[in-house]
């Protein structure tokens, strides 16, 4: 990636009609690793997160609890923000679609632009609609008459809607991404979505009547129809950087930026097919890449609500604070891929890697620093590890691997104390022992320092106080970072 430009990060907005969970949570991590890494590089970063607020699911959740569907997705909103706040995520800026300020003025400018190209057209059309997938599906998407994804059998509608010509564009977007102008990580998500694509695409539903949905952003000069979910949710990435307006920012992080969306496998379609088209449609740049992850499990299992194990990321906080867990969700989740989470897995690399590894390091060394050298070290001295691979790893979205190299310096410096055995030289007491002594925790300290400043995208409270310590002087014996948890 050009080091030269701003850079736009936008994780998916997150539908508001159930409580936030883990996987949320990893999104969001996903995201803020790469945002500051790119600030720590001094470039100019700007970094949206935000929640979908209309829609069926969220007007059926809010009529099942008797609730006004506004009061229902303020109510919820405040724990998805909260989710941000808690996981210590660094975003610049959070949309709501239900802001009519903000956004609603940009998703009007977006359908205008479609309909004066001549790519929305109103038609009558009957098929299968999956409220969880707010979409409309054909018999061959389905398993047994059901949704995979939800386990339901889709609502047979007859509905007079607006179309948005998706065919029109297909075949440009198969050149974007076989040429890499739209780059979609992994390269197997690429070749999915190149799979669909060729399959054809035909018109896709822009809008509901309002006589069935009334809750959402309303078409313009049409009354009786409501926007659909696409061009309403899809166009919060730009509506917070004011398209509406033409604004600075705008211009600067969408139409001159360097553009990356992190978002979970389950929605590659809509923004590899439906965004881009909606794009090239309103004669606006494409994003430059998607990046796409997996899906979390629990103990083995897919979370859902019928199995009583949908983990509350909130909750375990609460319970284990926000360091180990990002460290969790960044090196034991494969970073394209689907990955398992368990208490007792999460216990075992928070003892093994944190507790016994970097915290341990940090005791013995900054412990044997205060009691043997007065606090005093050689800070000029140099190491030689290869740094370097850890920032390739974190630009090319390796999350697990970089994690596992700072984890290999780790275990090295470790072994290094170990083999040295300050505890024994001290006895000498000669000077060559005592320089020996140096030498090593000098090495380790300074290498601690390092690892610091290539932790601050993974764990930036972790690394304020490896800094905090090591800047120190003199340097004193540091309060374990990660004590130890009990099975």
């Amino acid at each position: 990636m050009s080091k030269d430009k701003y850079i736009y990060i936008t994780t998916a907005i997150d539908y508001v009609n159930a409580q936030p969970h883990l996987g949320h949570a990893l999104e969001k991590v996903q995201a803020d690793v790469f945002a500051r890494y790119w600030r720590g590089r001094n470039q100019k970063v700007w970094f949206l997160t935000g929640t979908d607020e209309h829609g069926t699911k969220n007007f059926e959740s809010a009529r099942k609890l008797g609730m006004d569907p506004q009061d229902f997705v303020d109510q919820n909103a405040v724990k998805f923000k909260k989710l941000v706040e808690v996981y210590n995520i660094s975003n610049d800026d959070f949309i709501r679609t239900t802001d009519q300020k903000r956004h609603w003025p940009a998703v009007v400018k977006m359908w205008q632009q479609l309909m004066q190209k001549g790519d929305l057209f109103k038609d009558t059309y009957e098929g299968l609609y999956c409220v969880g997938c707010e979409e409309f599906k054909l018999p061959k998407d389905l398993v047994d008459g059901k949704c995979p994804d939800h386990n339901r059998e889709p609502e047979l509608l007859h509905e007079e809607n607006y179309f948005f010509n998706l065919g029109k564009y297909t075949q440009i977007i198969i050149e974007k991404i076989t040429s890499g102008d739209l780059e979609i990580i992994p390269k197997s998500r690429a070749n999915e979505i190149l799979n669909i694509l060729q399959a054809g695409f035909d018109r896709v539903s822009f809008s509901r009547p309002r006589k069935k949905l009334n809750w959402g952003v309303p078409v313009p000069n049409d009354p009786d129809q409501v926007m659909y979910v696409w061009c309403d949710a899809l166009t919060n990435y730009i509506s917070a950087l004011g398209y509406a307006e033409n604004s600075e920012k705008y211009q600067n992080f969408w139409q001159n930026g360097h553009i990356t969306h992190f978002i979970g496998k389950g929605i590659l379609r809509f923004h590899a097919a439906i965004w881009p088209a909606m794009l090239l449609a309103a004669g606006l740049k494409l994003p430059n890449r998607l990046f796409v992850h997996g899906y979390i499990t629990v103990d083995g299992k897919k979370m859902s609500k019928s199995l009583g194990n949908v983990i509350d990321p909130l909750a375990l906080v609460e319970r284990y604070n926000v360091d180990p867990l990002r460290y969790y969700l960044l090196k034991e989740i494969p970073a394209t891929g689907d990955g398992d989470f368990s208490e007792k897995r999460f216990k075992e690399i928070y003892n093994s890697d944190l507790t016994n590894g970097l915290g341990n390091l940090i005791s013995r060394t900054t412990n044997m620093i205060a009691s043997y050298l007065a606090g005093q070290i050689d800070r000029a001295v140099v190491d030689d590890f290869n740094w370097s691979r850890i920032d390739e790893y974190t630009e090319n979205f390796q999350y697990d691997q970089a994690l596992t190299e700072i984890k290999n310096i780790v275990d090295q410096l470790n072994k290094a104390i170990d083999d040295a055995k300050p505890w024994h030289l001290i006895k000498t007491g000669s000077e060559d022992d005592i320089k020996k002594i140096k030498n090593v925790l000098s090495l380790v300290a300074v290498s601690v320092r390092k690892i610091g400043d290539y932790l601050k995208p993974y764990l930036p409270q972790t690394a304020a106080k490896i800094e905090e310590i090591f800047s120190a002087t003199p340097i004193v014996k540091a309060e374990p970072l990660f004590p130890r948890l009990k099975d």
